[in-house]
């Protein structure tokens, strides 16, 4: 006969593990977090993307950075790694879905979701020290005239984002949580946000809901990636095995700890990927929905280059400004510090066709056509200095399906509806205004015009809610089908599509989840 070493084992530190651990901790349980990433604190943070050992995840490669890149044959994924999970990488913005989020999709029979949530959502955004962005710059100041230039300027907006702004460069004793909290510095508009920010602005899991679980005793342990969860019995009652490794040595040695209940919060492709995994060996009795109602934001990534004249695209918040186009649909403009010009030689001239063999043949005429300005997009000085990112997202659904394939690996299948499509026709349209405003040139991320698989930063579902196992993974308050003290809580259980960055319901609906767990007696 033995103990439990923890109540709660968490596996991953994102947004729905971060406050899980803090939230538990408060009601008086151990805990611990495993995290595959690094610890990073802000001089640790990159320059610029050129630094792609430490920007990029690919511990073959011995990188070891805080984004991750995985392909899949329908959608190419940007996520976040290290010890805050996608806080660290992530562009800060904290919107509140429209109101089709909480009525459609696998959970909208569950609850009143929009009621149920506020409460969540205020919370949520206390939190993560959300503040309007105080100052436009050259790029979102371009966005405004083309809200005008399409009638909504009334839907033009600065964005709510993760950020202390204070006196630029200017360090301040902690302002959100009575001094319990780290110390801040005023944001300085460098537009690091999406490489680290290395001013201690930017509002990291790290630095409330991590921070503040610490100071309750919860263990953090890093560079450690679970590989199996066992179920046992122990003392008579239900607890798990947990085994990890090390996910940045060469040598990998597992070990073990057990604990009364585990949370996955490993972020889609961590968790969907780890329960497939267990589903066909210690953990059977997971939902065959597993891997099911995987979805993005419906979302495409252009990238517009000014080429001549003198705006600075580089300056500002990662995100600083957000049009809603139409009822589905939301622009935002993006950006990178000056110097972080890596995306450049992953990007090709953007075609609007869906076939490419025919968008490689319109590249090859269009180059020919017009070399000088082809050669201008790939020497242009400073190429985030010059290049605004537009992130447009939609709430209308396309799903995909993860599953093992024969050999092991992460696959993607499609499911129901429409396959996430590279171009979108609204999106051009908006591409080619914007373009005209700041007199640039479009490109997109290489493998959407050579294979037409789009990109997405936002992989959302496959562990979704429903009102019992044939429907969905999780109930409704995020406790697996199966198993009991077993829970999911992060962006897999989001059950619609948001059409918007997901943080913030991320955050709202862990905030809920953890509010149905009573105090440890």
């Amino acid at each position: 006969m033995q103990n439990q070493d923890y109540d709660y084992i968490i596996i991953g530190s994102g947004f729905g593990g971060s406050v899980s651990a803090l939230r538990l901790a408060e009601k008086g349980y151990k805990v611990l977090v495993i995290e595959k990433g690094k610890w990073y604190k802000k001089d640790d943070f990159p320059k610029s993307n050129w630094n792609l050992k430490k920007w990029l995840w690919a511990p073959k490669l011995r990188w070891h950075g805080i984004m991750k890149m995985s392909f899949f044959r329908h959608i190419s994924v940007i996520s976040g790694v290290g010890v805050g999970g996608g806080s660290l990488v992530y562009a800060n913005t904290l919107p509140v879905p429209k109101k089709d989020f909480f009525e459609t999709g696998s959970w909208k029979n569950l609850e009143d979701w929009e009621n149920e949530l506020k409460p969540h959502y205020k919370t949520a955004l206390k939190m993560l020290g959300a503040n309007k962005t105080p100052v436009l710059f050259d790029g979102d100041l371009a966005l405004k005239e083309l809200a005008e230039n399409i009638g909504r300027s009334n839907k033009f907006s600065p964005t709510n984002v993760a950020v202390y702004f204070g006196e630029p460069n200017k360090k301040v004793p902690d302002p959100y949580f009575n001094g319990r909290g780290p110390e801040r510095t005023g944001c300085n508009y460098c537009g690091g946000c999406m490489t680290g920010c290395r001013h201690g602005a930017k509002n990291t899991l790290d630095k409330n809901y991590l921070y503040l679980a610490q100071q309750l005793g919860v263990e953090i342990l890093a560079e450690n990636e679970v590989v199996d969860v066992v179920p046992v019995q122990i003392n008579g009652g239900n607890s798990y095995e947990v085994y990890y490794q090390s996910s940045t040595k060469l040598i990998k040695r597992k070990k073990k700890s057990t604990a009364k209940g585990v949370i996955f919060s490993g972020g889609v492709l961590g968790t969907i990927k780890l329960l497939l995994q267990l589903k066909n060996s210690s953990l059977p009795n997971i939902s065959n929905q597993i891997g099911e109602d995987i979805r993005t934001n419906n979302e495409s990534l252009i990238s517009i280059t000014h080429l001549k004249g003198k705006k600075d695209l580089s300056k500002g918040v990662a995100i600083g400004s957000i049009l809603d186009t139409d009822k589905d649909s939301h622009l935002e403009i993006c950006r990178y510090s000056s110097g972080s010009g890596f995306w450049k030689w992953t990007h090709l001239p953007y075609t609007t066709g869906k076939i490419p063999i025919l968008n490689i043949l319109k590249i090859i005429y269009n180059f020919f056509k017009t070399p000088r300005t082809y050669i201008k997009l790939y020497f242009v000085k400073d190429w985030a200095k010059r290049t605004a990112t537009l992130l447009f997202m939609q709430t209308l659904d396309s799903k995909i399906k993860f599953k093992k394939n024969k050999i092991g690996v992460l696959s993607s299948r499609i499911t129901s509806g429409k396959k996430p499509r590279v171009y979108i026709p609204r999106a051009s349209e908006l591409a080619k205004k914007y373009a005209k405003i700041i007199d640039g040139r479009a490109t997109v991320f290489a493998l959407e015009p050579l294979a037409g698989i789009p990109s997405t930063a936002h992989i959302l579902g496959g562990a979704v809610m429903g009102e019992d196992r044939t429907k969905g993974v999780i109930d409704k308050n995020n406790r697996v089908f199966g198993y009991q003290n077993m829970f999911v809580i992060d962006g897999a259980m989001i059950s619609a599509n948001p059409g918007v960055n997901p943080s913030l319901s991320i955050t709202a609906i862990a905030e809920r989840a953890m509010e149905k767990i009573p105090m440890k007696k």
